[in-house]
């Protein structure tokens, strides 16, 4: 406190730092309570997605095993090549407390087994399971890619700001409302002490004033 100088003005000023600081606290609480919201909506659905995304996997390979079993690894190598293509996708963005969260749109994967391009009078059905299972995968695996983005993106900004909301609260609010308390105590002490020395000098006054009566 050696360094502050204990005038009306420096209270004013240290008043005005804590109750901006304050408030600043106050927004970015908010700002992460919104956060903290939009990653508990995206992170139960992500959960949701990867537990349909490990039950999937194990009966997709299932099904392969299958198909190979029953077609031979070269007619399901080829039924696979004949059933690529192409998933129409399109990116948007929304703004979440100053966070850009991404949502991907996309065509359902699945496809009728007459329309994957391979000859179905050369493949048993094994093979038409085998391609929906993995059809079924991508299209999970579409919807949860661009909410592990934004979950990512979210944590960021959430660990940020919870730095900067404790930053305020524990260091700079405390330092601010010290000083101001100690600025008040030096202004209290002064004014107390003007307060004795009128009342002193006042009665030094009546002291002087009823001498020179009696000598009068």
């Amino acid at each position: 406190m050696a360094e502050l100088s204990a005038t009306r003005t420096e209270l004013l000023a240290r008043r005005a730092q804590v109750d901006l600081a304050t408030r600043g606290r106050d927004l970015l609480k908010d700002k992460r309570a919104a956060l903290m919201k939009e990653f508990g909506h995206l992170g139960a659905s992500v959960v949701e997605v990867m537990e349909e995304l490990g039950r999937g996997a194990v009966e997709s390979r299932r099904a392969l095993v299958d198909a190979v079993s029953a077609d031979g690894v070269e007619t399901v190598a080829s039924a696979a090549l004949a059933a690529s293509g192409d998933v129409t996708t399109r990116l948007s963005s929304r703004n979440v407390a100053g966070v850009r969260v991404v949502d991907l749109e996309h065509e359902p994967v699945a496809r009728p087994r007459t329309g994957r391009g391979y000859d179905l009078v050369a493949t048993t059905p094994h093979v038409d399971a085998a391609a929906a299972g993995f059809e079924r995968q991508l299209d999970r695996l579409l919807d949860v890619a661009a909410t592990e983005l934004s979950l990512r993106r979210l944590a960021t900004e959430i660990t940020r700001t919870t730095r900067r909301v404790n930053a305020l609260e524990h260091v700079v609010i405390p330092r601010l409302e010290r000083e101001r308390d100690a600025i008040q105590a030096v202004l209290d002490e002064r004014e107390l002490e003007d307060r004795v020395r009128l009342r002193r000098a006042r009665a030094a006054g009546r002291r002087r004033a009823s001498a020179t009566r009696a000598a009068g």
